[in-house]
């Protein structure tokens, strides 16, 4: 198919079709979190049975998306995408009935496994179905559904529970899915297949580190990290299973993962870009809402509502800066949406526990907005002079840098909140005599430091006060990254301009 034959695609309705999976599977990353201790109820388990059900489907989605590029090129894009629907719904409503906890782990272990091809491919699709002069307003749709899904999903999530069951977190994909699935049945083209042999050696030490890593990272703040056996081992297997693979890589004819793909200098430098803002945005999303609802005492919609306004500054962003690409250099752009990030976490790190909804949201805005100015460039340039034929395994590195990013930002600001939260506790507290509260407090009112009530209302007061102070550091923390990731964006080059009649090698 060439450039000219691009009219005769239903791109509305195939950009749509390939969202609402998308979005379905982006969504659903983030939005069981909060019906968590309602399913734990229900379910009989104890907290670290039920981490499970957030851990399984994790490390199967990060296990099968480098297996993505593969299967579209072997069996072509279509038949893959509609495999991962179909069993992503199913998933879905398996784990909307399941009735023990064995159950509705299994179920979200084949959800994460079936979902993991939705978010790559569909970057493949809309690069694929729009010439180059319209990939930044496509790249601005596809950001939209992968970053909107993780900010609503917690929203979402505790509305559903609180006003339904936890089993509507599931059953809510399932109208999605069927809509996604006639779409793309309909309107979606085929890819050519490419036949060459599979790399079972390189897959499965992938898999294998990739598999390890994820449960490091997600049972280690639980476990006390290497002081266990258990993070030990899955640190070993991590270790020696990515050594395997880069040294088969390095060595092999034909291996997994092409040696291609880094060839390409943006390529390359926007993998790095990628996962460092995976560290920032997903790490931010996943402090602020136990902040407010811990130690703010916002309820779960409130907190919702509160958080929603940073989706909207990404939206607006996003589709602003859709129709800027390739008018405007995409690194200045990106240069922009960084400094305002780093304004955005700069105000965050000034956060206390007596101010109200306001800084929350405005924050918020100014965060998304950013964001929403880095990704969709970042997003453009990073396939801008890559192959066609390399598209498939390259959104799936792409997107798997980027969840991994997000795993080691997350358990980064997790552990460190837990743990400057107790030295800064045991900080404040050596300060507390009974002079100084004496001296602190109005004459008025009585400091009773006996009676083991107040006491307990004490301590509960300077761990409040402890654990703000340490989001604080973890807002800084991440200000700091991000400022050091702006002078990168010299790696870059702006995407090249193609000529109107380049054909496109990958549509049938």
């Amino acid at each position: 198919m060439t450039r000219t034959d691009l009219p005769s695609l239903n791109r509305p309705l195939i950009s749509v079709s390939v969202m609402a999976a998308t979005i379905m599977q982006a969504i659903d990353s983030t939005i069981a979190n909060v019906a968590l201790p309602k399913m734990q109820g229900t379910l009989s388990a104890t907290q670290d049975q039920m981490a499970w059900v957030l851990t399984s489907y994790i490390v199967a989605a990060a296990i099968m998306i480098p297996l993505t590029g593969w299967l579209a090129q072997r069996f072509g894009r279509k038949p893959v995408f509609l495999i991962s629907v179909v069993g992503f719904t199913v998933t879905s409503a398996l784990c909307g009935i399941a009735t023990s906890l064995p159950e509705i782990v299994l179920f979200r272990l084949l959800q994460g496994i079936s979902g993991a091809a939705l978010v790559p491919l569909s970057q493949a699709v809309l690069f694929d179905i729009n010439p180059p002069e319209r990939h930044g307003r496509a790249m601005a749709i596809w950001g939209v559904g992968v970053t909107m899904g993780p900010i609503i999903g917690p929203a979402l999530g505790g509305w559903l529970t609180d006003q339904y069951s936890w089993r509507w977190v599931f059953f809510i994909n399932v109208p999605i899915g069927i809509l996604a699935y006639l779409g793309l049945t309909v309107f979606m083209p085929n890819t050519h297949k490419i036949k060459h042999a599979f790399d079972f050696f390189g897959f499965v030490t992938l898999a294998l580190g990739i598999g390890a890593l994820q449960l490091l990272l997600d049972r280690g703040e639980l476990k006390d990290w290497f002081n266990a056996s258990e993070i030990v081992l899955y640190g070993l297997v991590a270790g020696t299973a990515f050594y395997l693979f880069l040294m088969h890589t390095a060595s092999y004819r034909r291996p997994f993962l092409s040696p291609a793909l880094f060839k390409d200098r943006n390529f390359l430098a926007a993998t790095v870009f990628i996962f460092l803002i995976g560290v920032v945005l997903f790490a931010t999303l996943a402090l602020i809402p136990p902040m407010l609802q811990n130690e703010m005492n916002y309820p779960v919609v409130l907190t919702g509502l509160v958080t929603a306004p940073r989706g909207m500054g990404t939206l607006i962003a996003m589709l602003l800066v859709g129709r800027l690409v390739g008018r405007i250099d995409a690194r200045l752009i990106m240069a922009a949406g960084l400094g305002l990030t780093v304004l955005s976490l700069w105000q965050m790190t000034r956060f206390d526990l007596l101010m109200d909804q306001h800084p929350i949201i405005y924050t918020g805005v100014l965060q998304g907005f950013g964001i929403g100015l880095s990704y969709v460039p970042l997003s453009t340039v990073a396939f801008s002079t890559l192959p066609s034929e390399l598209r498939n395994e390259g959104t799936a590195f792409f997107n798997l840098l980027r969840n991994i990013g997000s795993a080691i930002g997350i358990s980064i600001v997790q552990t460190l909140l837990t743990r400057n939260t107790q030295i800064l506790h045991a900080e404040l507290g050596t300060h507390l005599t009974a002079y100084s509260l004496a001296s602190s407090t109005p004459a008025s009112a009585v400091i009773d430091l006996v009676s083991p009530a107040a006491l307990s209302r004490l301590n509960g007061e300077i761990t409040r006060q402890a654990a703000m102070m340490a989001y604080n550091n973890d807002f800084y923390l991440m200000m700091v990254i991000t400022l050091a990731v702006i002078p990168l964006l010299i790696l870059l080059r702006p995407p090249r301009r193609k000529a109107p009649s380049e054909p496109i090698t990958t549509l049938e």
